[in-house]
């Protein structure tokens, strides 16, 4: 059977909401608050988790938004930023996918099928995921999560 994580970027892994300035940032159609932010989790350990759970037959994909609102350049942009950024922090994915803001995150993934379990700190996100479970990082540890899916 397929087995899929699907982490979400701002607010998840990464603290968007810590950049000072990001919201007018965005609004200006700057992508400065998606290269500056610190991670929430820790990097290197997610990263060796993550790899030893590839090796387990897990698939890693990550799922984000784009800003609302944002131009089809300025999405692309953005794509661009939050990829690059996972990759200087070594994480270690084999899809990603940077969506318009409130589109549906199952839809990126669903052909994928089988068992998915989704990390998103947005409530209605997770209400929406129909893919298996959804975990909120605000309440359960990423690192303890997932250092328990190798047990």
């Amino acid at each position: 059977m397929n087995k899929t994580l699907v982490f979400d970027m701002d607010g998840t892994i990464y603290n968007l909401y810590g950049v000072k300035n990001w919201l007018p940032m965005l609004r200006n159609e700057d992508t400065t608050p998606y290269t500056v932010g610190d991670a929430l989790v820790d990097m290197v350990l997610l990263s060796d988790i993550l790899t030893e759970l590839k090796k387990d037959g897990w698939r890693i994909v990550v799922t984000t938004w784009t800003a609302k609102g944002g131009s089809k350049c300025y999405n692309t942009a953005t794509a661009i930023a939050k990829k690059e950024w996972l990759k200087a922090n070594n994480f270690p994915f084999d899809e990603f996918h940077a969506i318009k803001y409130g589109t549906t995150k199952l839809n990126a993934t669903r052909k994928l099928g089988g068992f998915q379990i989704l990390f998103d700190d947005c409530k209605a996100v997770r209400n929406g995921w129909k893919g298996g479970l959804a975990i909120n990082p605000e309440t359960t540890d990423i690192i303890e999560y997932l250092a328990n899916l190798l047990k």
